[in-house]
Order: C-alpha cells, then sequence, then structure tokens
C-alpha cells in the first residue's frame, strides 16, 4: 500500500525528486539492540542520476554480529574511529529532505534508522513518503526470488563492481532496478560516466596525422582504363 501511494504520486508530478538509500548494520534487529554502521544515499531526478550521493559510516557503540560482519565486510576495528549517529544525523536528514525514499525491504532500513532518530529526539522517517522496491518486484514477479541480487540478475544489471554489500553500491544498483521495475531500461547509470572518460581519455592520447596525396600516372590510368574494357556488359553502360 505504501508504494502505491507513492507511485501514483510520483505519477502525476512533472519533477520527481527520489533518494535510493540503503544501509549496513550491526545485525539483523534493532529492537534487540543492533545499530546503524553505514548509510548511503544517491539522488534521481526524474528517475535519472543526478550524481549527488551521500555516504558516511558510523561507530554503533556495539560490536558487529560475525554474520552482519561476513555479509558487509565491516570490522569492529575500522568502525571504531567512525561519528557517533547523533554527530552525522542533521547531514543525513538535510541530504533527503522530503524526497520520496527508494528503498529495497524499507520496514528493515526505515526500522533501524527510526530507531536511531527516536535515541536522540530526531523526526522519524515517515513510511508514507517511502517507496519500497521488494513489495513492487513482488507483485510484478509473484512466487519470484526478490532480493537485490535476484533482481539484477533477471533485469542484466553488471553487479561485478560489488565485491561486498557495500551500502553505497547497493544503493545504485537498486536504482538501476528501480528504473527497470518502473518499466524503463536503464542499465549501467551510474557508470555510463567512467566508460565516457575513459573514451574521451583514449581518444586524446590517439595519433593524428597529416593528409596525404597519391598522383596516378599516365600509364596507371592506361591500364585502368583497358581493364574496363574487359568488362562485359559492365552496369555504367546501362545508364
Amino acid at each position: 500500500m505504501v508504494a502505491q501511494k507513492s507511485l501514483k504520486i510520483m505519477t502525476i508530478s512533472k519533477y520527481v525528486k527520489e533518494i535510493v538509500l540503503d544501509t549496513e548494520t550491526t545485525g539483523l534487529s534493532h529492537e534487540n539492540g543492533d545499530r546503524v554502521v553505514e548509510i548511503a544515499c544517491v539522488e534521481l531526478k526524474n528517475h535519472v542520476p543526478t550524481g549527488n550521493a551521500y555516504q558516511t559510516y558510523i561507530n554503533p557503540q556495539r560490536k558487529m554480529s560475525r554474520e552482519a560482519a561476513n555479509i558487509s565486510k565491516l570490522q569492529d576495528e575500522f568502525l571504531a574511529d567512525k561519528p557517533l549517529f547523533r554527530e552525522i544525523a542533521d547531514d543525513f536528514l538535510n541530504f533527503i529532505g522530503d524526497a520520496t525514499l527508494i528503498i529495497h525491504n524499507a520496514r528493515f532500513d526505515v526500522g533501524f534508522l527510526n530507531s536511531e532518530l527516536d535515541r536522540i529526539g530526531k523526526p522519524l522517517l515517515n513510511l508514507e513518503n517511502i517507496v519500497d522496491t521488494l513489495e513492487i518486484a513482488k507483485k510484478k514477479f509473484p512466487g519470484m526470488p526478490a532480493n537485490l541480487d535476484a533482481l539484477c540478475k533477471r533485469f542484466d544489471i553488471d553487479t561485478s563492481v560489488r565485491v561486498a554489500h557495500g551500502a553505497l553500491i547497493d544503493s545504485k544498483l537498486l536504482a538501476e532496478v528501480y528504473i527497470n521495475l518502473l518499466g524503463g531500461r536503464q542499465s549501467g547509470l551510474f557508470f555510463a560516466t567512467e566508460t565516457q572518460n575513459t573514451v574521451q581519455s583514449l581518444r586524446k592520447k590517439q595519433k593524428t596525422y597529416e593528409r596525404r596525396y597519391f598522383s596516378v600516372s599516365e600509364e596507371e590510368i592506361s591500364i585502368h582504363n583497358e581493364f574496363l574494357k574487359s568488362i562485359n556488359d559492365p552496369l555504367w553502360n546501362k545508364q
């Protein structure tokens, strides 16, 4: 129901700003004390990436679970000197503003983020302003796997850049999945710029040569004309 309301609003809007969001956490349950360790967002306008992104690691003030560390590759030692959530909260909230949030399995991420926001007395995220791509995928492909990996495979989205479940790369992949779920084909959205830069760089390295002119001798012209006479019923004589 949440996704349907948000999508209905986007259909009638002339200008759409959306934020694709993902998090990494210490575990699976904020109710049991698990915390957010990474937040990443990428901005879309009219379903096209603007290049604006937000990403930060967070000191969760508790240990990573073994399962979460294996998935995200984030270790306690790495997170120890990162800012606390209350130190990054305003920057995060300013980045997302009042944009529609695009999240895969939104209740999980929003549950964690609202737990963090509530802990420091900040306004909570409103589910009415969130599109859950998991719910869209389940409705569009009933009975089929609907996790991010499965959807990337379904839409032939390149995941070779994803060596771990980092929030930023997952946000970029989710943006491509989201566009495909809406019916548009935008594979390679975030990596096209890198490809263009590479092509431009190669072009700069290419050597340029001066135009060369060649003269034809009278003998060569005569040989050519004799050859033309040997051709039986040539097409140019039929014009």
